[in-house]
């Protein structure tokens, strides 16, 4: 792909929405070890875009009017889709104001499919597969990133203690840093486009095994403390509890169970697994700081 901007001639310039998440910081990283390779940081908060060689630049859903600027002259664009209602309708609108030969790499979530063809994701995915440009769509597993993520696990499990609705099924958690490795393929060789890629660790784990996983990484017991769907979702209202409660309903259904080598086909190498992940995470639950 060659970009006309001012980035420089047989230069690739990418969009990566969402660059300080948790697929976004890597793979920004990665795109940046490219040669050739421009990388625009999208983000809400452009003053916190804090990766050397990223160029900060305004993105939010909730401001339209600065999407044209951030998309001009792009060949790329990588889209972490908003958990929110009008996630199809915002899509498709920023996809208006992309150029029309960008590939777009959009961030989804594995079977997707389940929530019937005019659920919320696969309509996220129409916009998509109907703007018009090559795409590709990643769907992947829950992120390991939840058991060291604040926001999510980190400070019950530093308790001793997983809580969880997972109705007796296994998960085959993935490593965010995986997605952003098949992600980074997808922006930049064309023979990904119009590919969906379920992407998951190499295992499905149940979640008392995950608690030993757990327990044997921070060196002392993490008790699983299985939990009704009502309890998962207390304290969230409107679409955030609905969408939750879809999350764990469709864990107890097997959503996020099923195993695939897409990783390893994409990128060449196996994913990680939960117990290498965990070695690597920093405390409560890995190597001493």
């Amino acid at each position: 792909m060659k970009s006309s901007s001012s980035a420089g001639a047989g230069t690739t310039r990418v969009l990566v929405t969402g660059v300080r998440g948790k697929t976004g910081v890597p793979l920004a990283k990665l795109l940046l070890a490219r040669q050739g390779v421009d990388v625009l940081g999208g983000s809400s908060s452009p003053s916190k875009v804090g990766i050397d060689g990223v160029r900060p630049t305004p993105f939010s859903w909730d401001d339209p009017a600065k999407w044209s600027a951030a998309t001009d002259g792009v060949d790329a664009v990588y889209i972490v889709r908003p958990d929110r209602a009008d996630a199809p309708d915002l899509i498709g609108a920023l996809l208006t104001e992309t150029p029309p030969q960008a590939r777009i790499v959009l961030l989804s979530e594995q079977d997707a499919d389940y929530m019937g063809a005019d659920g919320w994701a696969p309509r996220a995915e129409r916009a998509v597969r109907d703007s018009g440009r090559a795409w590709t769509i990643l769907r992947p597993s829950w992120f390991m990133q939840v058991f060291t993520d604040p926001r999510f696990y980190r400070d019950q499990i530093a308790g001793g203690e997983l809580p969880f609705s997972s109705g007796g099924a296994s998960v085959a958690w993935i490593d965010a840093r995986d997605i952003a490795a098949v992600a980074e393929r997808a922006l930049l060789d064309e023979r990904h486009a119009g590919q969906v890629y379920e992407l998951t660790g190499p295992e499905a784990l149940s979640l008392p095994r995950t608690a030993e996983l757990l327990s044997a990484a921070a060196g002392r017991p993490v008790t699983l403390r299985e939990m009704t769907i009502d309890e998962a979702v207390a304290g969230t209202t409107g679409f955030e509890r609905e969408l939750f409660a879809l999350t764990f309903e469709r864990v107890q259904a097997g959503s996020f169970a099923e195993v695939t080598d897409t990783v390893e086909r994409v990128t060449g190498r196996p994913a990680r697994t939960l117990r290498a992940f965990l070695a690597d995470a920093e405390p409560p639950l890995g190597r001493a700081a």
